[in-house]
């Protein structure tokens, strides 16, 4: 789901694809004029020879790309930046588009598809719109990243504990699951509990949770070591 879209980092980028020079141009022109940061790129190809660099300069960022390119052409370069792991907001601007190829691309994550000629109070909301969930998401992975750095503290045995409080088990089912003590286990979760900052089980699973959401993924030992 969007976030609001009004805040935005000061080094928010917008990239731009299309092979026309005029479109190009002209889209550059309204975006700045529109206080975006925008860089243009005459292929995919292009793009994606400086997009690694260029998304590790500026994680903020979506891409307004052209549907049908010589070349790869926009709804190939999505397929690409997925298979990357790329998941900027896109949003597809096209002179020829239908209603098959504008599902096909929103089922893959694009924001809007945008058949010209488009409003330019439209596609600078939609932009608005991309920035502000990039942003978030950049936001939501940090604490993803912080939350894994937290969980690796953890022991190998703390860690099964933690899947098995994430799974729901009591502390006598986590005993008797492990074959260790009650004592044991309510030692464990004391440690887990300090271990990762958590003040409360809310916290606790709150951090599992982001763990799990980061751009690392869930570790694959926080499970529950009975299925």
């Amino acid at each position: 789901m969007m976030r609001s879209a009004d805040a935005r980092p000061a080094d928010a980028l917008v990239h731009v694809v299309d092979d026309d020079e005029a479109v190009r141009d002209s889209l550059r022109w309204l975006l700045e004029a529109n206080g975006f940061q925008a860089i243009t790129y005459d292929s995919a190809e292009a793009f994606l020879r400086t997009a690694d660099q260029s998304l590790a300069r500026n994680p903020v960022a979506c891409l307004i790309l052209d549907v049908r390119m010589p070349g790869m052409s926009g709804l190939e370069l999505q397929e690409e930046l997925l298979r990357r792991g790329v998941t900027m907001p896109l949003v597809f601007i096209t002179g020829h588009g239908d209603v098959p190829m504008a599902v096909s691309s929103m089922k893959r994550g694009a924001v809007d598809f945008l058949e010209k000629p488009f409003h330019d109070a439209h596609l600078c909301a939609t932009v608005r719109e991309c920035l502000a969930h990039s942003a978030a998401q950049q936001r939501d992975d940090e604490a993803g990243r912080q939350a894994l750095t937290r969980l690796e503290r953890l022991t190998q045995r703390e860690r099964q504990v933690l899947g098995l409080i994430v799974a729901g088990r009591l502390n006598k089912q986590i005993a008797d699951d492990l074959g260790i003590s009650i004592k044991t286990v309510e030692a464990h979760r004391a440690n887990i509990m300090d271990k990762l900052a958590a003040r409360t089980m809310a916290d606790l699973m709150k951090t599992a949770l982001l763990a799990g959401s980061g751009p690392r993924g869930r570790p694959d030992d926080l499970v529950d070591p009975t299925r």
